[in-house]
């Protein structure tokens, strides 16, 4: 039988969503930014039309390794992280890293957990809103 595979940001929220929705989706966990630019060094490339040079987080190489390996499974991947300039971030990160692509409708979101709630965004997913993502590294930059 098929599964498709939900990612949220937190353990909390997987547990919970994944009993709304039964044995037909794997729900995981990013456990927050899976990737950020570098404290370091400067985070862009301004040599290349500034773009960013993202790092992965240190301790998220594992979380990584478990959604590529679920993914791979997966009929379908949703990306449900907080509906939120952070949240659109993080689903971009996991789009990217998971190679998802960007004209795949792969972006539910909700504002209570509940069951009727997380069902219907099952049933209306969206692309993820790369403007939005992209705010939350403009933000990062300049600082």
């Amino acid at each position: 039988m098929a599964q498709s595979l939900v990612i949220v940001e937190s353990p909390a929220k997987a547990k919970t969503i994944g009993k709304f929705l039964g044995r037909n989706y794997k729900v995981k966990a990013s456990i927050g930014h899976i990737r950020d630019l570098p404290k370091s060094k400067m985070g862009i490339d301004i040599e290349h039309n500034y773009e960013p040079k993202y790092i992965t987080i240190r301790g998220k190489g594992k979380i990584i390794k478990e959604l590529k390996s679920e993914a791979k499974k997966a009929d379908k991947i949703f990306l449900a992280t907080d509906p939120d300039r952070e949240g659109e971030a993080i689903s971009w990160h996991l789009a990217n890293i998971l190679s998802i692509d960007e004209n795949q409708k792969c972006r539910i979101e909700f504002n209570e957990i509940t069951s009727k709630a997380i069902k219907n965004a099952v049933k209306k997913p969206t692309n993820y809103k790369k403007t939005t993502s992209r705010c939350s590294t403009s933000k990062k930059n300049i600082r």
